[in-house]
């Protein structure tokens, strides 16, 4: 029985894994890569927020500019159509004009 207890698998099983959780000190370089890999990572996210930052800013002047360009488009149209009505009365005046002078003269050729 003694032969059994000294190829047990189990023991070795709980050796190797006695051995695996034995602590071990950790690589030199460990501590300045993760370093370094945290610092780039606050560097990707800074420069994330940067760039949502500046498209935020690159979309509120481009939606600036075309209200203004709008706007300035309207204000000219609004213009076009101010000298159209201005034209139109211009001829209905001159259209009213020559009706009163045809009335007049039709009343005085009429008495």
């Amino acid at each position: 029985m003694e032969l059994e207890s000294e190829f047990d698998p189990m023991d070795e099983f709980e050796q190797e894994l006695r051995d695996a959780m034995e602590p071990r000190p950790a690589p030199a370089r460990l501590k300045r890569k993760i370093m370094a890999a945290r610092a780039e990572k606050r560097r990707s996210r800074r420069m994330a927020w940067l760039e949502r930052v500046a498209a935020s800013m690159i979309f509120a002047a481009v939606v600036g500019s075309a209200a203004f360009w709008n706007h300035q488009e309207e204000e000219r149209r609004g213009e076009e159509v101010k000298q159209q009505v201005f034209t139109a009365l211009r001829i209905t005046n001159r259209a009213l004009q020559q009706m009163n002078t045809q009335l007049a003269d039709h009343d005085r050729n009429k008495d």
